[in-house]
C-alpha cells in the first residue's frame, strides 16, 4: 500500500504523520514544490519510527511525481492556507490551478489511484477533479464532513461533559462556515439521543460552534488547523487501505441523492478498496432538507467562479 501526500506544509505532513504511526501502509510519499521541504519533512518523521513503533516508509521528493508513479492513494494538501479573516471560497482563484495541475500529475503516473481532496474550497476543489480527470466517481473524495463530525463530537461531548468516546455525530453539507449541516436531532450519547441531556438552545450553540470551528481556529493560530484535518484524512486512508466498510460524512459527486444533481458535497458514504463504495441516503427531517438545499445553492455558486 503506497499513499502520496502532495504538500509537505502542517496538514500534509499531519496526514503523513498519522498514517505511518497507523503503521498500514508500506510507504507513504511526501510531495512539495519548495526545493528540499519534504525531503526535510520525511526525514525528520523517519526520525521517529523506532520512537513510534512503526515501519512505514516515508520519502520526501521536490515536484517529482515520478516517485508517487503507482500509489494507491493521493492526498491533495497542496495550495494556500487560509488566513485570519479569508472565507474558503476566496482561496479558489488560486488553489483551483494548483489541484488541477496536481491532479493531473499524478494520475499520469498513478493512473489507478483514489484522490482524496483537502483543499479548499473543498467541495469545489472535488468538483473541479470530477470535471478535469476522467476517474470514475468512487476514486474521487472530498475530506470535510471527517473533521467537521470530529469537530461536532467535540463540541457534543463538551457540553455533555462526557467522553467522546461516548458521543456519536455526524455533519453534512458543504465543508463552508455557512453550509456546513450538523444534523443534532440524530447526535447520541451511547446510542441515547443527545436531546435527553442538554437543552435546544445548548444543542443550537454546539451546531454553531461547530459550523465556526475552522474559522475559530485560524483566528487562535493565524493559519489553518492541521493536527484534526491530518488525523481526519489517515481515517479516510485507513479506510480504503484496509477496506473496513466505515461510514464517514465525504464530498461526493451526487446524481439525484438526496435530490441534488452535479455537485459535490458532504454526505454519509461507506468507504472500502474501492474508494466511495455507496452513498448513503438517511431521512432528513424537512429543516434538515432546506438546510441541505441552502448549503447545495452556496456551494453552487462558488462552482460558478470555476474556469472549466
Amino acid at each position: 500500500m503506497k499513499v502520496t501526500v502532495v504538500g509537505a506544509g502542517a496538514v500534509g505532513a499531519s496526514c503523513a504523520e498519522y498514517i505511518a504511526i497507523k503503521d498500514f501502509a508500506s510507504e507513504v510519499v511526501l510531495l512539495d514544490i519548495k526545493e528540499g521541504y519534504a525531503e526535510g519533512k520525511a526525514m525528520d518523521l523517519m526520525q521517529t519510527a523506532s520512537l513510534n513503533g512503526f515501519d512505514t516508509k516515508i520519502t520526501g521528493t521536490t515536484n517529482d511525481y515520478s516517485k508517487t508513479a503507482g500509489s494507491d492513494i493521493a492526498v491533495i494538501t497542496s495550495g494556500i492556507p487560509r488566513k485570519p479573516g479569508m472565507t474558503r471560497e476566496e482561496l479558489i482563484g488560486i488553489n483551483a490551478g494548483i489541484v488541477k495541475t496536481v491532479s493531473s500529475s499524478l494520475i499520469e503516473h498513478s493512473p489507478n489511484a483514489i484522490i482524496i481532496v483537502v483543499s479548499n474550497p473543498m467541495d469545489t476543489m472535488t468538483y473541479l477533479v470530477h470535471k478535469t480527470t476522467d476517474l470514475p466517481k468512487n476514486r474521487i473524495i472530498g475530506m470535510g464532513g471527517a473533521l467537521d463530525s470530529a469537530r461536532f463530537k467535540y463540541r457534543l461531548a463538551e457540553a455533555l461533559g462526557a467522553p467522546i468516546s461516548d458521543v456519536d455525530g455526524m455533519v453534512i453539507g458543504g465543508h463552508s462556515d455557512k453550509g456546513m449541516v450538523p444534523l443534532t436531532r440524530l447526535a447520541t450519547r451511547n446510542s441515547v439521543p443527545v436531546s435527553e441531556f442538554i437543552s435546544d438552545e445548548r444543542l443550537e450553540q454546539v451546531a454553531a460552534d461547530t459550523k465556526v470551528g475552522g474559522a475559530t481556529l485560524t483566528g487562535l493560530l493565524g493559519t489553518s488547523a492541521w493536527y484534526a484535518p491530518g488525523a481526519a484524512v489517515s481515517g479516510l486512508v485507513q479506510a480504503i487501505a484496509c477496506d473496513q466498510k466505515k461510514i464517514f460524512p465525504c464530498s461526493t459527486l451526487l446524481e439525484g441523492e438526496y435530490g441534488l444533481n452535479d455537485l459535490c458535497i458532504g454526505a454519509p458514504v461507506v468507504l472500502g478498496r474501492n474508494g466511495i463504495e455507496k452513498i448513503v441516503e438517511i431521512e432528513l427531517s424537512d429543516a434538515e432538507k432546506a438546510k441541505l438545499a441552502e448549503s447545495a445553492e452556496g456551494v453552487k455558486k462558488t462552482n460558478g467562479l470555476l474556469e472549466l
